[in-house]
């Protein structure tokens, strides 16, 4: 098995730390994991995006052309990486900054107002966390709770008192996407 997923966004929508927890959470669970950065020079406010491999066998490299997932954080993220994800991959889409709906139907498209579940929540960076929860709804690569786990053993200090928020977002976005397939 081997999981591949882009995370996508500008920068300082934690499209880099969620790529870290998933990949986190996969080191912990004893799986191979590669994790690949890359952002624009203007940091906050550019562009970001990360890969994420997870696998149960070595990986042999950490580019990624056609990934199974993509995690959809703004509309530019959207209209790039929409026509390379796999057919039959899935696409989360941050409706809150996107408005547009994802015109590919050979792909599951997972529609999460991840923005406005993490403003109602009180703070507006958990968004990332609702949009990976939303993905792993729908492609169980890992579950919650191992998710969880890593936050709880990998999550700076100086964001420890984000910990349960983070926890619930997660539980948001998952929740959001079991009701979207109701």
């Amino acid at each position: 098995m081997q999981s591949e997923i882009l995370i996508s966004g500008f920068g300082g929508q934690g499209v880099l730390f969620a790529g870290q927890v998933l990949a986190y959470a996969a080191l912990d669970a004893g799986l191979h994991v590669t994790w690949f950065p890359s952002y624009g020079p203007e940091m906050r406010g550019g562009t970001a995006h990360c890969t994420v491999i997870i696998s149960d066998d070595e990986i042999g490299s950490p580019i990624v052309r056609n990934p199974q997932g993509v995690l959809a954080m703004n509309l530019p993220s959207l209209d790039k990486y929409e026509p390379l994800v796999q057919p039959s991959g899935a696409l989360v889409v941050n409706t809150s900054l996107v408005d547009r709906k994802p015109v590919r139907t050979d792909i599951e498209s997972i529609m999460v107002p991840a923005n406005q579940i993490a403003e109602e929540l009180g703070h507006r960076r958990l968004a990332n966390l609702v949009m990976v929860g939303a993905f792993l709804q729908r492609r169980p690569v890992l579950s919650l709770e191992a998710i969880g786990a890593a936050l709880a053993n990998h999550l700076p200090e100086r964001h420890r008192d984000l910990l349960p928020l983070n926890l619930i977002a997660l539980e948001r976005g998952f929740e959001l996407a079991v009701a979207e397939t109701a």
